[in-house]
């Protein structure tokens, strides 16, 4: 009797890594609708939420769109992102420019798959450096990827910097 493993497809992201050679772990979250949007359940989950970072599409002031990632238990901080990133003010794009700005709908954003349709600054709060192995979106709401800050950061061109406001 032969057991065949559940082989999950590959998102984009996925095979990014894999073209870059960098290793990951695929990880699936249960999902939930929160009146327009999907919301990933990490309230179960077997990894803490400080771990889990979120993918946070801004814009700045003539200087066009940006990214922020910052562990899901904290806020991240217009001001010390306009700072890090030598704009004199940002604020997030609109919910319903969201997926014109980086191609994915809320809850789904990642660095890498934005990085490498967009080519956006990518800004890490620098908790991801110290965290070392980080989750992020793998570009589908549910689907994500264990994987080490510093090797994604290298591959986005991403840097790191206080970026966070306060934890939740």
């Amino acid at each position: 009797m032969s057991h065949k493993k559940n082989k999950i497809h590959k998102t984009l992201v996925e095979q990014i890594l894999d073209q870059h050679k960098i290793p990951y772990q695929q990880i699936i979250f249960p999902t939930y609708q929160d009146g327009d949007v999907s919301q990933i359940n990490t309230a179960d989950g077997d990894y803490p939420k400080h771990q889990i970072y979120k993918t946070l599409a801004l814009t700045a002031k003539g200087n066009g769109p940006l990214v922020g990632v910052v562990p899901l238990d904290a806020r991240l901080s217009y001001k010390k992102l306009a700072k890090a990133s030598g704009n004199k003010k940002v604020g997030m794009i609109p919910l319903k420019d969201l997926v014109q700005a980086t191609t994915y709908e809320h809850g789904a954003n990642t660095p890498i798959g934005i990085y490498e349709k967009k080519g956006y600054p990518i800004y890490f709060d620098e908790s991801a450096k110290e965290q070392g192995d980080i989750i992020v979106s793998s570009g589908q709401i549910g689907r994500s990827v264990l994987v080490n800050a510093e090797a994604i950061a290298k591959l986005v061109h991403g840097k790191f910097a206080d970026i966070v406001e306060i934890y939740e």
